[in-house]
């Protein structure tokens, strides 16, 4: 198998700990380097302590510019910075940015590196763009669950107002702390936030409108949850087509597409939690049908969905190094 020489900047939070993990067990990846200045000199695994006996790497202060691939698994606004800071330097380099940098058309036109513009990195819907891609901006986790569970219907041109609800892990609030991501405030608790605002909204839109150009609205409030990792969405619309239909839209639209399930029963987020997938139910009651979708935001949201896009890149068999158990107990 080809090796991929792979570089990772920013890889001492949660983001970058799960790009490390899928990497050094990823059968065709060799990591050159890992950048972090705040934990420079240090060996990786005194960082992601579950690493020890896994790796010998060390992080860099320096990134090297040897390398086939580089992950931006850095903060807001940090990724074009890199970018810009690096410029002719990343010639020839491809570039996978997990931050929201690159995610949105600017007056209908795609974000550029190098004279390249960057995809959106969803392969359930840009999958051969992504196959020819320099640039992939990949979606954000939010974006990703409420996406997978709505883009049967727009390519089908069924959605209107949809009413969607989702619930998080306090890792989707990143390694730093705040008064919202301490044990103490989560541990029995839940809070609605950023209502109607969520930053995420305008990538979804962007896509649906991709595939249904008018006519849909997603209305969503995310609410923060007492565990660590996942999400839970619960999108509400109404619809005048069978439940038999829609459950055939939907199993036709993600046929081929390995990491996308559609379930007869009903989900619960352990079945995802620790692994790439996004599970699918559907319940509809007369014209009222509720869509459930369920992902784990540091992987299918976050680093799992950056190593599918890897794999698509550079033509490996897309489940590639992603063959993981959920934590079902």
């Amino acid at each position: 198998m080809r090796q991929i020489r792979a570089g990772i900047i920013g890889g001492a939070g949660y983001t970058g700990g799960e790009m490390i993990r899928l990497l050094i067990n990823h059968p065709g990846v060799d990591i050159k380097f890992i950048h972090s200045k705040s934990n420079a000199g240090k060996a990786v695994y005194e960082v992601h302590e579950d690493l020890l006996g896994d790796t010998e790497l060390k992080f860099d202060e320096q990134w090297h510019g040897d390398v086939d691939v580089v992950f931006l698994c850095v903060g807001h606004g940090e990724a074009k910075k890199f970018l810009d800071e690096s410029g002719a330097a990343l010639d020839g380099v491809l570039i996978i940015d997990l931050s929201q940098d690159y995610r949105l058309h600017t007056n209908g036109t795609r974000l550029q590196v190098n004279g390249h513009p960057f995809i959106y990195g969803l392969p359930e819907l840009n999958r051969e763009e992504i196959r020819s891609a320099h640039g992939i901006a990949n979606p954000g986790c939010f974006a990703t669950a409420i996406q997978l569970g709505l883009l049967p219907l727009a390519k089908a041109g069924l959605l209107g107002d949809v009413y969607s609800t989702g619930i998080t892990g306090s890792t989707g609030a990143g390694q730093a702390l705040s008064s919202t991501g301490h044990f103490s405030w989560r541990a029995n608790n839940i809070q609605a936030y950023k209502s109607l605002t969520h930053q995420h909204m305008k990538e979804v839109g962007q896509s649906l409108q991709q595939l249904q150009p008018s006519g849909a609205a997603v209305h969503f409030t995310p609410w923060r949850g007492d565990f660590t990792r996942g999400i839970f969405i619960s999108s509400q619309l109404k619809i005048e087509k069978s439940a038999e239909e829609v459950l055939a839209l939907y199993e036709d639209f993600y046929q081929g597409h390995p990491f996308t399930i559609v379930s007869r029963k009903p989900i619960a987020l352990k079945q995802v939690v620790n692994t790439n997938k996004c599970l699918i139910q559907l319940e509809q009651v007369g014209s009222q049908l509720v869509v459930h979708s369920a992902i784990d935001n540091l992987l299918k949201g976050a680093a799992g969905q950056a190593v599918q896009n890897m794999n698509l890149l550079f033509g490996f068999e897309e489940t590639t190094g992603l063959h993981l158990k959920a934590n079902a107990f």
